[in-house]
């Protein structure tokens, strides 16, 4: 079977370990918590792609989230560890679109959640900007 991600995109992987202070009432990973685990994964991917929080800021630009689609299949617990894989999977003007599976990290391969998370470029103005083509090439290793 073939990855999920275009071929010769650079795939960032991140490792989580689930903590007890994530758990809800009913002993799993609360589904808000993924969140955090694949905003982290994306900043990890960013920062290997070039592009850290130093890097963002001195450039003043800022990434908005404007949407989030997430595919939860399978539950995690306490002292789980997880693998976070990340990629970018489409760009438009001002706008891209990274994918995410998140998978049990025991050798089972089990995929736990996958996302699509939509953001836009901000620049110094705080206006929408272009994604700018070194980030597209940091990301995809093509030029945009």
């Amino acid at each position: 079977m073939a990855p999920p991600w275009p071929e010769g995109y650079p795939v960032s992987e991140t490792r989580i370990g689930v903590r007890t202070s994530e758990l809800d009432s009913f002993g799993h990973v609360n589904h808000a918590v993924y969140l955090n685990y694949f905003e982290h994964a994306r900043f990890e991917a960013l920062k290997r792609a070039g592009f850290p929080w130093e890097t963002l800021d001195e450039r003043g630009w800022a990434i908005f989230v404007v949407r989030v689609e997430v595919d939860y299949l399978a539950e995690t617990h306490r002292e789980d560890q997880l693998l976070l894989r990340t990629w970018a999977d489409s760009f438009r003007r001002t706008s891209m679109v990274l994918a995410q599976d998140m998978l049990r990290d025991d050798g089972s391969g089990t995929v736990v959640a996958r996302a699509r998370v939509t953001a836009v470029w901000i620049g110094p103005d705080r206006k929408p900007m272009r994604v700018p083509a070194d980030v597209r090439e940091g990301l995809t290793r093509e030029t945009a």
